[in-house]
């Protein structure tokens, strides 16, 4: 009977029916007495996860041994439940049987899962007291636990007490510095495991070295691990794929690792496609991670959480609205619309939408039950970015009102949004509160100071918050700082610091040539701003942008230099875009040139017939000289097209409120007030204006009024 019982339950073990078939015919036959028999069941139950059933059985097995206690000890461990393992190692030691080394081991696992090192280190002095710290399964165990404690030390220390390590123990070691980002040391220990030549480097030694190299600078290093890997035969190993496509990706060779998930032809897991799709994503190929997502789709491939914040990240833009607005139905499909981090790359996604795409990131945060510091930052960047900043200042309120602790990108955000309202008096309480957070020295948060202080109009402080900054080697920073200058006129200090930024080793980036150039711009340095323009990628290696161009090309128009900048534009490499025939239209009308002005405006409206900014500038330029005929026709069509004019917004701070307001706006409480106000202020100038009128007609007939 016995033999059959034991058939039952090698076949049972997949089956909770079968299984308790099996136990009650156990208990029916009378051979719930013999403690193997019972053992058996026991481990049949943890291994199936029914834990309760297991423990009641455990509970009622009228004798026991060291496998029956091991045996429940593991099932909790397996089941991340250690305070009921632990209860029941004590209740062992108690009940007078010693833990063994598979117990110890098992427990060792548990806490370092937990991260419970208190009861690590008490679990320790009972392995030095049973004489185990040799025993290779449970010095692993304590490599293991020190090194998911982030104790390396101890770690190394309990290692080197192992007489002959396997790979378990190495790759732990590994693991803790590989956890700490010490990639000297766990590159040290590779090296030195492969010496020893008694122990096979595998998947779980390359997969967690793999996740350190994520920088441009570690591509040389990938390579040498790839070659390493193929030399091993552990190229068709899944996690060591896996690794080797984020690691490629994470070095900026997008090319390399499609051909690693290119290699995978038919073991392709849903790491394998959500690494290679957050790939795309971060590298700025989104079409290749929308096509990526939609053969993922089409394999049958069950998506998650990863997969869908990888995808969303890579929705920006007007062109992307439609995709996206899918993938927010599929979202909502999966029943993931309340899952934190989906939720934010869903709001993320909205705010880069066009403008009016922030009421959906707004609604979604406002329907988002579980808001963590990501949400409260994400819709703060959208509102700074894209307004209304005074509704930014207000969730910054919201925010530092609840438990989440505000962080450097929220300090950044905020004032970004006083520096567009240039509310000083907000902006040095917002700047009071970041040093008492100690922020102050934050690279992001200095910026953001120096360019609130600077659209302040207190250039001074702007610089004192810039030379205080911890990281002298900030390009943000001195980019805000070059930038600030610009806007006050001062150019030559721009360009100071741009010689500054090249002596020192600053890195320069686009930014950077986007502020010197509006420095050149706005002092009226053409040589200097031409000379930086074309030296930026034989010099520099940083390819002109269209913001450069841009850039250079209003530096020409305030010059009155018209035609130098239709000959900069016609020999632009990327075509004309938009935003440097805007500039140039601004220009030809600053200059009066109308018949160049007409051409530049009619393609404009040709290729953005909805965009109000050509239709005012063209009527502007009517305006300017009188001819109305032209002007009426422009607002003709702008009325036939269904074109208005957005209006402009202008923001006041009284008494540490913030007002915003617009033309002819009436919706204020005490708007009648303020239009008497306005109309008596009126009045005063022009009398003014008159006063010195008399003056000057007085002043030229040689007479003296006073």
């Amino acid at each position: 009977m016995k033999p059959l019982l034991f058939s039952l339950l090698e076949s049972s073990i997949f089956s909770f029916q079968k299984l308790s078939t099996t136990h009650c015919c156990t208990i029916k036959c009378g051979y719930m007495a013999d403690v193997y028999v019972s053992n058996r069941i026991l481990d049949s139950y943890t291994k199936l996860g029914f834990l309760s059933h297991a423990h009641k059985l455990f509970d009622e097995m009228p004798e026991r041994d060291s496998v029956s206690w091991n045996t429940m000890i593991s099932g909790y461990t397996s089941c991340v439940r250690l305070e009921s393992a632990w209860r029941l190692f004590t209740s062992m030691r108690r009940s007078g049987c010693k833990g063994d080394g598979y117990s110890l081991s098992r427990l060792l696992k548990g806490v370092a899962f937990a991260k419970r090192l208190d009861l690590g280190q008490q679990l320790h002095s009972l392995v030095l007291k049973g004489s185990y710290e040799c025993n290779l399964y449970v010095g692993s165990s304590l490599v293991d636990m020190y090194a998911k404690c982030e104790r390396v030390e101890d770690a190394f220390e309990a290692f080197q007490e192992i007489s002959e390590p396997n790979s378990v123990s190495w790759n732990a070691l590994i693991a803790g510095f590989v956890r700490l980002r010490d990639i000297k040391t766990a590159f040290w220990l590779l090296g030195s495991m492969e010496m020893e030549g008694t122990v096979r480097l595998d998947d779980g030694t390359f997969a967690p070295l793999l996740t350190l190299l994520d920088d441009p600078m570690f591509y040389s290093l990938s390579g040498q691990a790839h070659a390493k890997v193929l030399k091993l035969g552990l190229e068709q190993e899944i996690t060591v794929r896996n690794a080797l496509i984020t690691s490629y990706a994470d070095c900026g060779s997008v090319s390399d690792a499609k051909r690693v998930f290119d290699g995978l032809r038919g073991s392709k897991d849903l790491v394998t496609w959500n690494s290679m799709i957050a790939g795309f994503s971060k590298h700025e190929q989104k079409e290749s991670a929308f096509e990526l997502f939609i053969k993922m789709q089409r394999t049958w491939i069950e998506t998650d959480v990863y997969t869908y914040t990888s995808i969303l990240s890579a929705c920006s833009g007007e062109e992307h609205e439609i995709f996206g607005k899918s993938l927010h139905g599929l979202v909502l499909k999966k029943g993931l619309e309340q899952i934190t981090s989906v939720s934010n790359a869903l709001i993320s996604m909205y705010i880069q939408f066009p403008t009016g795409a922030i009421k959906d990131a707004l609604s979604l945060f406002e329907s988002l039950e579980s808001k963590d510091l990501v949400s409260w930052n994400s819709i703060l960047t959208g509102l700074s970015q894209k307004g209304p900043s005074e509704d930014a200042v207000k969730f910054f309120r919201c925010l530092r009102s609840s438990d989440i602790e505000v962080d450097d990108y929220a300090f950044s955000a905020v004032l970004r949004s006083c520096s567009d309202l240039a509310t000083l008096q907000l902006g040095q309480q917002i700047h009071a509160l970041a040093t008492k957070s100690s922020f102050e020295t934050n690279e992001f948060v200095t910026s953001s100071l120096i360019l609130m202080y600077s659209k302040c109009g207190v250039i001074e402080n702007a610089r004192k918050c810039f030379e205080q900054i911890s990281s002298k080697h900030s390009t943000v920073a001195w980019n805000t700082m070059i930038l600030g200058y610009a806007q006050h006129g001062s150019g030559q200090v721009s360009l100071d610091l741009f010689s500054q930024m090249c002596s020192q080793n600053v890195k320069l980036d686009h930014v950077t040539f986007t502020a010197i150039l509006t420095a050149c711009s706005h002092t009226g340095l053409v040589q200097e701003g031409l000379d930086l323009l074309n030296s930026m990628e034989p010099v520099y290696k940083i390819r002109p942008r269209v913001e450069h161009y841009a850039a250079v090309v209003d530096l020409l128009g305030r010059a009155g230099l018209v035609n130098k900048a239709k000959e900069l534009i016609e020999s632009m490499p990327l075509g004309p875009d938009p935003m440097v025939l805007k500039t140039f239209l601004g220009a030809c009308r600053a200059c009066g040139e109308i018949e160049m002005a007409t051409q530049v405006a009619n393609y404009l409206l040709e290729i953005e017939p909805e965009d109000h900014f050509t239709y005012v500038l063209l009527s502007h330029m009517y305006s300017d000289l009188k001819k109305w005929e032209e002007k009426a026709n422009v607002k003709k069509m702008m009325k036939e097209r269904g074109v208005k004019k957005v209006p402009g917004w202008s923001w006041i701070e009284v008494g540490n409120e913030v007002y915003a307001f617009n033309a002819e706006d009436r919706s204020h409480t005490l708007c009648q007030e303020i239009y008497l106000m306005i109309e008596d202020l009126t009045q005063e100038m022009q009398w003014f204006d008159s006063d010195n009128e008399f003056d000057d007609q007085a002043s030229l007939l040689g007479l003296n009024p006073y």
